[in-house]
């Protein structure tokens, strides 16, 4: 990945917008595109100039669009619609999302159908790269007509008002243009409506959950396997040729990443021959319902790569005798696809309770409750009390933001999506997930070690090392709510999958087998 991306010009990946945001890649404006916006803002000061009427630039906003604003007005109305708007609510979203909004807005400014000046541009530029973020409070968007009230709060520093994250503090945006010596942006006629229309705040966590919706789909494959080999599963459903028939790509993944995680296994050699007709369906069915968790990440994963090169504001300035006023705000199209990985993510924690509790009941060998002298302790029965909470808790928030709408602005906006409420109920599921996938591998180490000395395939028992190396086996009563932080840590920070793939590449095995480009890219 080049160490430069250019706003306007190259194309913006879910990856490249993390690394912006974490200053790994640096956002650049280059002559073409300095050009192409300012010839954009060209374009609106002779419709100004003309008093050719365009929403937005010379009539109100939203049911006021029919009426006119006098040419001296223009600027003062840019300043009104960002204070009027930034009616937010709530605790402020994480920073780093906040960031990615910043880069997002950018990125679709630069491509000159918005007829924003060069100096907004580069003021956003300059807080993404002086880690100078805007606070953004969490609720308020409907996710129609863009997702005005948290892009209002956005950009609020740039005309001198609302708080930003400045040297680890929340710091008033007057304080913070003192010390570091400059002055608010002078905005033209239509920057307001510019900066505040658009799909960014939907946009910017459908990245995040693309990246962690990855990392635990990588981590379930892995973390199921540990799980089959503390039960004594079979390996057989993973067989390419039962895919074949049935050739959901999804599933021939994960059964291709199982199959290949459990070779040169000798607990799985050591009970080839234990009469087992068929296994329950949460080790079985793994590649079916782990897969098809994969179809819908990746349905999320290319929608959201098209909204991210995106133009969603309104109206689209084409020319100076060329303006539409069209709907590319409307949020349904991520809305739809981030309620349909909210239930992708929601199943996959729903499976790994399922084989959490098999894991307890004292079956196929292991010891009830994974500890040898239940009774005076209560072994592992109470995390799984905790997956089930989490698993319950990710059932409520499944409900599709996307089904419902509210009229607003007066029944103008009639059909909103509420999109915004999609990306933030899909980050909350994950979050719920993370921790479900820290207590399976808890269960699952704990299980694996009453088959020693029998190992696994080479890089289970290097999954099974490094967990080991964060928490020990148990043999009676402790705080377990010490390990499942620990645990969790290793799975959020992606540590656990890349241990994982490095086992992998030194054994030379293939986890992901022909699928990696349609699966494997963000």
């Amino acid at each position: 990945m080049s160490d430069i991306f250019k706003y306007g010009i190259d194309q913006l990946t879910v990856a490249t917008a993390i690394d912006i945001a974490a200053g790994k890649v640096k956002g650049i404006l280059v002559p073409e595109v300095i050009t192409r916006v300012q010839t954009s803002f060209g374009y609106v000061q002779t419709i100004v100039a003309h008093h050719t009427t365009v929403y937005g630039i010379n009539t109100g906003f939203g049911p006021l669009c029919d009426t006119k604003i006098s040419e001296e007005d223009t600027r003062a109305l840019q300043y009104n619609i960002l204070q009027s708007h930034s009616v937010g609510v709530g605790e402020p979203i994480p920073e780093e999302i906040a960031r990615i909004m910043l880069i997002t807005k950018v990125h679709a400014l630069a491509q000159g159908f918005s007829g924003a000046a060069l100096s907004t541009l580069e003021r956003i530029i300059w807080h993404i790269d002086h880690h100078i973020t805007p606070l953004v409070p969490e609720k308020g968007s409907v996710g129609a007509s863009g997702d005005l009230a948290p892009l209002s709060h956005l950009f609020l520093p740039l005309i001198g008002l609302g708080h930003v994250w400045y040297k680890g503090q929340k710091t008033d945006t007057a304080q913070m243009m003192q010390q570091e010596g400059i002055a608010p942006v002078v905005l033209g006629p239509k920057e307001g409506l510019a900066l505040i229309n658009g799909t960014q705040f939907i946009l910017s966590f459908a990245v995040k959950a693309v990246q962690r919706l990855h990392n635990a789909l990588e981590a379930a494959d892995i973390i199921g396997a540990l799980s089959l080999e503390g039960l004594m599963g079979t390996a057989k459903p993973f067989d390419p040729r039962l895919h074949a028939i049935r050739p959901f790509p999804g599933n021939q993944l994960v059964a291709h990443r199982l199959k290949t995680l459990l070779d040169h296994s000798e607990i799985m050699s050591s009970h080839v021959d234990c009469g087992r007709v068929q296994d329950p369906y949460s080790l079985r069915c793994m590649p079916q319902v782990h897969g098809a968790s994969r179809t819908a990440w990746q349905h999320l994963q290319e929608l959201t790569t098209i909204e991210l090169n995106a133009v969603t504001d309104n109206p689209i300035i084409f020319s100076a005798e060329d303006t539409i006023s069209g709907g590319n705000f409307h949020g349904q199209p991520m809305a739809l696809p981030l309620d349909y990985a909210t239930v992708a993510a929601a199943e996959l924690g729903n499976i790994s309770d399922r084989r959490c509790y098999m894991m307890i009941e004292g079956r196929y060998g292991l010891p009830k409750l994974l500890i040898q002298d239940a009774g005076l302790n209560s072994g592992f029965m109470i995390p799984q009390y905790t997956t089930a909470a989490l698993v319950t808790e990710n059932k409520t928030l499944c409900f599709p933001a996307s089904a419902d709408s509210v009229p607003t602005s007066l029944g103008q906006e009639d059909h909103v999506s509420m999109g915004s409420i999609s990306g933030r109920k899909l980050n909350q599921v994950i979050s719920n997930l993370e921790y479900i996938l820290a207590i399976e591998l808890l269960y699952a180490a704990q299980a694996v070690d009453f088959r020693r000395p029998l190992k696994s395939g080479p890089v289970l028992e290097a999954v099974h090392k490094y967990t080991r190396d964060k928490v020990s086996f148990a043999t009676k009563d402790r705080i377990f709510a010490n390990d499942i932080a620990a645990l969790h840590t290793i799975i959020t920070n992606q540590s656990l999958v890349r241990v994982a793939n490095d086992a992998a590449a030194q054994h030379q095995l293939n986890l992901n087998g022909l699928y990696n480009d349609q699966f494997g890219l963000y």
